[in-house]
């Protein structure tokens, strides 16, 4: 009987921590050695010349969530995890939505059936409360939280999803008492409400208005009433997709106060700028998402928040739609007005080879700052460290083999998601993951899919310990 299932040999190893030459060796779907010079197992791949990381857990994405009357997301559990496993990703997290008047456990129910036998990734999943009932609030969360759900999301924008601040407080306190982790989407829905209603009066409904009624005030005044009812409550939070500095300046006051606060910010806000949204044809329609794209300011503010530590994570907010369907981007009503043009661009795929490209290799971060961003802040925030995140013994054996020599340019023929089109289109990237290991098992092998779809797995997450400080790795810069 062979010692190993798998080695990993001649790679350069990185965590969040450090980066080393190393073999890593594979059994049972975990990483039991760490050494060098090893041998004994079933099959070994060669890594010289390759970065042996942690895969990528994408925090946040939307997959088979209902979308409104008549509108269809591009991806189900199949398409978007065999998109995620040839970006490098090895779990994703996306969101269980709760429709008014539905219950949690009932939505969960069917959730898990879409999920059910379809996965290359393994998959865990968030709740969005969108009716946070005394029955939902007093019973089910907390119930739900102690059975491996504890990461929620609310919204602040969204008529059919939003909570007031009322509701917002309640369903923090239930997270403050139970050790949940709440996700914050910042929009001031009164305030776009009212911008929207100017432009159409005045006619403005190309897809560009989407960027001009929801400036960055908008988000900057959401973020700082999220922070503000947070500390009150006094219970860390999440504030998702941040798009600019003035946003990103306001965790950084509320951390000066006390708040416990994780930033996440995302790819397109540190490529695309709203100027993208003017496409021609109504092609601006391909890059509506929420908080939309600001301009080059806004993308310079991103990245110092990435090089700074001023943000955790780094997630695709996938979101995917299909662009010329009559269920997606170009719907009846999204033809005309911008108002119903489905939100969300995907990218689960993308995520990491941007961040790789345009971070690590342009020499604005190194390896194990790009290591925290992708995948081990992810672990840590939402409950899966250290099963997963990290390269170490008794872990997951989720891994990504990334070849830095690799030069690819972004075309949506060669992606895998179910969408028809990439929001990156043409955009030059150095490195590429070209290996990726789901709990000891290769799925894809040099760029060639060689595993099936179910092998990826349902991961229950933990819980927050109360009051804990963050163990979250940041930039020391």
């Amino acid at each position: 009987m062979s010692d190993y299932d798998l080695i990993i040999q001649n790679g350069t190893v990185a965590t969040a921590a450090d980066v080393f030459q190393a073999d890593i060796g594979i059994k049972d779907g975990k990483i039991v050695q760490i050494g060098q010079s090893l041998s004994g197992a079933a099959r070994t791949i060669d890594a010289s010349g390759k970065y042996v990381l942690p895969g990528g857990i994408d925090s946040h994405v939307h997959i088979s969530q209902p979308s409104g009357e008549g509108i269809e997301m591009a991806d189900d559990f199949e398409s978007g995890t065999l998109s995620a496993v040839f970006g490098g990703n090895t779990t994703i997290m996306p969101f269980c939505l709760q429709e008014k008047g539905k219950s949690l456990r009932e939505v969960l129910t069917a959730y898990h059936a879409l999920a059910e036998g379809q996965c290359y990734t393994d998959v865990s999943f968030h709740l969005i409360i969108s009716d946070p009932s005394d029955a939902v609030l007093g019973q089910e969360l907390p119930a739900l939280v102690a059975d491996g759900y504890p990461s929620l999301k609310v919204f602040m924008t969204y008529e059919s999803l939003r909570l007031d601040d009322a509701q917002i407080l309640k369903t923090l306190d239930v997270a403050r008492r139970t050790g949940a982790t709440v996700m914050v989407h910042c929009e001031n829905e009164d305030a776009i409400r009212f911008l929207i209603e100017k432009h159409e009066l005045a006619g403005d409904l190309a897809p560009r208005a989407h960027a001009s009624t929801r400036p960055v005030a908008v988000e900057r005044e959401a973020t700082h009433r999220a922070l503000t009812l947070a500390e009150i409550v006094d219970v860390p939070v999440v504030i998702v997709h941040v798009s600019n500095g003035e946003a990103m300046e306001e965790i950084a006051r509320a951390r000066t106060r006390g708040v416990k606060v994780v930033g996440e910010t995302c790819p397109q806000y540190l490529t695309l700028t709203a100027k993208d949204l003017d496409g021609m044809d109504w092609e601006g329609a391909k890059l509506v998402c929420s908080p939309p794209p600001r301009d080059e300011d806004a993308q310079k503010e991103c990245w110092r928040g990435i090089e700074t530590g001023a943000f955790e994570l780094f997630s695709s907010d996938h979101c995917p739609f299909r662009y010329d369907d009559q269920h997606g981007k170009l719907n009846p009503k999204g033809r005309t007005n911008f108002r119903h043009i489905p939100n969300g661009i995907p990218g689960i795929e993308t995520r990491l080879p941007i961040l790789f490209s345009q971070g690590f290799m342009a020499g604005r971060i190194d390896l194990p700052r790009f290591v925290a961003l992708t995948s081990t802040n992810h672990a840590k925030t939402y409950g899966l460290y250290p099963q997963k995140g990290t390269i170490a013994v008794g872990a997951d054996a989720d891994i990504a083999i990334w070849d830095p020599a690799i030069q690819r340019t972004i075309r949506h023929a060669e992606l895998h998601d179910g969408a028809d089109y990439s929001p990156y289109e043409g955009i030059e990237i150095t490195g590429w993951p070209i290996t990726t290991i789901v709990a000891g098992k290769t799925v894809v092998e040099n760029g060639v899919l060689v595993g099936t779809k179910g092998h990826g797995q349902y991961r229950k997450a933990a819980a927050r310990q109360i009051n804990k400080q963050s163990n979250l790795t940041r930039a020391t810069s």
